[in-house]
């Protein structure tokens, strides 16, 4: 597999307290997979508040792009999501909470493999997107996948319900339009490389 990570890794705009002075900080409730830490702050103007931070690992979301130049394919899954009660349709995306800090090239690679049974031949790293910068501090990063080879999946336990789709691009393109696909992550990673014209 060859990766190309030539884009900058770093998370875009300046880091700065914008103002904000934290008074005091502690953790509300933690589990394997997320922590949710409450702050009392002091805002700009003076007064003060409270914010509830959900803090998680970065993540990875991958477009599998195959098929033909002039018939290209998204292969797509579609998991139940417990929060909003229903199924989505989704691009593989995960995050390894076991293994902090591992390499997103590595994590993305895993997570199509699992999620797919797919490989890549290239994975091609776009860039970074926050999920919800108003509560969490969770970044993900975006890979498009190509020269794709169907092998075995290799689910979690958690992911038995998940199933694989292999739809042409117009058909995806398609059911974003019609509203079908309503993932943020899924909906952001594929503007993202389609304004880069790689699709």
């Amino acid at each position: 597999m060859t990766t190309d990570s030539s884009d900058s890794l770093s998370q875009t705009g300046t880091p700065d307290d914008g103002g904000y002075v934290t008074l005091s900080s502690r953790v509300a409730y933690e589990n394997p997979w997320t922590r949710l830490r409450e702050d009392i702050i002091r805002r700009p103007n003076g007064k003060d508040g409270l914010y509830g931070v959900v803090e998680r690992g970065d993540f990875v979301v991958i477009m599998p792009v195959g098929g033909t130049k002039d018939a290209p394919t998204v292969t797509l899954i579609q998991q139940f999501r417990y929060p909003v009660q229903r199924r989505m349709w989704e691009f593989p995306m995960g995050m390894w909470e076991s293994r902090p800090g591992t390499d997103p090239d590595i994590v993305a690679a895993g997570e199509l493999r699992e999620e797919t049974g797919l490989t890549a031949a290239t994975m091609q790293h776009i860039g970074v997107t926050y999920q919800g910068a108003g509560y969490t501090t969770q970044l993900g990063h975006v890979y498009l996948a190509t020269g794709l080879t169907q092998g075995e999946r290799a689910l979690e336990e958690t992911e038995q319900d998940i199933t694989c789709h292999t739809l042409p691009l117009a058909e995806f393109e398609r059911m974003v339009r019609e509203n079908e696909i309503t993932c943020m992550v899924t909906l952001a990673a594929f503007a993202m490389i389609r304004e880069r014209g790689l699709i």
